[in-house]
């Protein structure tokens, strides 16, 4: 059977981007009749976020936003990854496996060494964990710990699954056919620009929310970019920030008749109206899952935990027939 595995980072609160560009889609793929994983990497978001509290309410804040659109956690396998140790144990086996010319050449990693050169650092090392060095291998142990087949991926991370391929190939061929050789997904993530035209980012702060409140919400879409143009001038949809956010979650409908209220010229005041309350009809049903699991975050554990003891059933074995094959058994 296929075994699709998705992972998802914690380090920031979903946005419209996250919804449209990742959170739908994957959800979409992972309701083929498959067997599906989804983990919230908090091992790898250590990389990034230091403060301890803050991890633990990102990983929460994920959790729940995952269900509240619609994740059923009775159909999928979702969990922390920390929850099963199977991965890390394997991390370290298949580091003595894995050269490190493969990882020198991933992309995050020359990022960071590209920095440090030019800003003239003389140890381009610099700044560089051993977490961001290694973490295409972890990656690696996230896929093929539970031995998935089908792995959804973004043109930008297809590196990170070639790697894994690499190294299932490499222990396959030195120890026995353990691994399955994942294949690549490619998801045409869409890409949201946010509020000033950018790509929607926490960084760039011109997200626009979906588990804020109503008030918030609107505030944020009152600050999308526009033009000078005055109400009863015909406005143009292309390279429209307002008309390119709308078009990100909207229905043809909704879209079509939208460019007939630019040809009539729409005020900029009534397009972020039409703009706020379609988009908050939408999330509406969201937000308020959002917050009715806010308000029980003790269930949200038990199923973490419950999931990570059925994923498991499935990695304990693995990680026993690896360790086997390398010589790590009883006399």
């Amino acid at each position: 059977m296929k075994r699709i595995l998705t992972g998802i980072t914690p380090s920031g609160y979903p946005h419209l981007g996250n919804y449209i560009g990742a959170i739908k889609p994957s959800l979409e793929l992972l309701d083929e009749k498959c067997e599906s994983f989804l983990f919230i990497a908090d091992l790898h978001a250590l990389i990034k976020v230091s403060n301890p509290e803050q991890l633990n309410q990102l990983t929460h804040g994920i959790a729940l936003a995952w269900m509240a659109s619609g994740l059923d956690p009775q159909k999928t396998y979702f969990y922390r990854q920390s929850d099963v140790p199977e991965i890390t144990e394997l991390a370290w086996i298949l580091s003595c496996v894995t050269e490190k010319g493969l990882l020198n050449r991933s992309h995050a990693y020359k990022a960071a060494i590209d920095i440090n050169k030019e800003s003239g650092k003389k140890d381009t090392d610099e700044g560089v964990s051993m977490g961001l060095f290694s973490y295409p291998l972890l990656m690696a142990c996230d896929i093929l710990t539970p031995n998935a087949t089908h792995v959804p991926v973004g043109k930008d991370q297809k590196q990170h699954l070639e790697i894994a391929r690499d190294i299932a190939e490499k222990f396959n061929k030195k120890y026995g056919e353990v691994f399955n050789i994942p294949e690549a997904v490619i998801n045409e993530e869409k890409t949201v620009i946010g509020t000033d035209g950018r790509k929607m980012s926490k960084s760039y702060d011109n997200i626009v929310p979906i588990l804020s409140s109503e008030k918030d919400l609107k505030k944020s879409i009152m600050t999308i970019v526009t033009n000078s143009q005055e109400p009863g001038e015909k406005k143009d949809c292309k390279d429209n920030i307002l008309f390119s956010i709308y078009s990100s979650f909207a229905t043809d409908a909704q879209i079509e008749d939208m460019k007939l209220k630019y040809e009539d010229g729409i005020g900029w005041g009534d397009a972020k109206n039409i703009v706020f309350n379609d988009l908050n009809d939408l999330i509406k049903p969201i937000r308020d899952k959002y917050l009715e699991l806010e308000s029980k975050k003790s269930d949200t554990e038990e199923i973490l935990q419950t999931n990570a003891k059925e994923v498991r059933n499935h990695t304990q074995p693995l990680i026993k027939e690896v360790k086997e094959l390398v010589g790590i058994k009883k006399l």
